[in-house]
């Protein structure tokens, strides 16, 4: 897990919203080298390979220069890692249609946040116990509040249960983000891996149907079974599993709101 804001505080939140900060461009030469394309090759590493393969060496291998040179334009790698958070928020949708309701709004907001999530796997390795705190990440906030509102409730819970959303959306895509992780790190499918395992339970525990018997029952109907063969059980089930739990979130919330009405 990396945490946000380790680096040059002040430094790394200039850098942040230098956009904000920055006057007209002065005449003259663009440098050959800058925050953007730094940034931009660190992305693609993180991307590529994951987090653990970024380095200051190897973003300066990709942007043609020695890891030393980056240090004219970021003080380290922490700072690096809070732009490349911030600069692939900026993915994210910035509006949503409520013609619909607000139900089915924030119903695609969860689903383009699962879509964003799996094309950059390695954002759910920066732990939202310290914000990064910046702009993209705050239009991105903005944006899902203001889904929120339009439920009626009042802003506590629009608080609460947008953490609780945020927690539900990145914790069932990480579990897809990891079992995608480990089938390029072992070399094994999920479902080799299940299939070479599932047997052994038999052979390891004859008395499984006992000693698990609300396991065996869901077993029994037939509630482990998918349909759609082009995908793994754990990412059909994984998908099947965030769709339901979003259902019974929006549940929970239009029945709080009538509760109040």
């Amino acid at each position: 897990m990396v945490y946000a804001g380790q680096g040059d505080q002040r430094r790394v939140m200039e850098l942040l919203w230098r956009a904000e900060r920055e006057e007209s461009p002065k005449p003259g030469p663009k440098p050959a080298l800058t925050v953007e394309l730094i940034v931009a090759a660190a992305i693609d590493i993180a991307d590529e390979r994951g987090m653990s393969a970024l380095s200051m060496r190897a973003v300066g291998q990709r942007v043609g220069r020695t890891g030393m040179a980056l240090y004219t334009y970021v003080p380290s790698k922490m700072e690096i890692i809070d732009l490349m958070y911030d600069t692939v928020i900026a993915e994210t949708h910035r509006a949503y249609d409520l013609g619909n309701g607000w139900r089915a709004a924030l119903t695609e907001w969860a689903e383009d946040m699962w879509a964003f999530y799996l094309r950059h796997p390695w954002v759910l390795s920066v732990s939202q116990a310290r914000p990064v705190l910046g702009p993209n990440e705050y239009v991105l906030l903005d944006t899902v509040f203001g889904i929120m509102f339009e439920t009626g409730l009042e802003p506590v819970e629009v608080r609460r249960l947008t953490g609780a959303l945020f927690q539900l959306v990145r914790g069932v895509t990480q579990v897809v983000a990891e079992a995608k992780d480990a089938a390029a790190s072992t070399g094994t499918s999920d479902d080799e891996w299940w299939h070479a395992r599932a047997p052994l339970l038999t052979e390891m525990a004859p008395d499984f149907a006992e000693r698990f018997p609300m396991v065996t029952k869901l077993a029994g109907a037939d509630a482990f079974a998918m349909d759609d063969e082009t995908q793994s059980y754990l990412e059909q089930s994984t998908k099947e599993s965030f769709r339901s739990g979003l259902r019974t979130f929006f549940d929970g919330i239009e029945a709080s709101v009538a509760r109040k009405t």
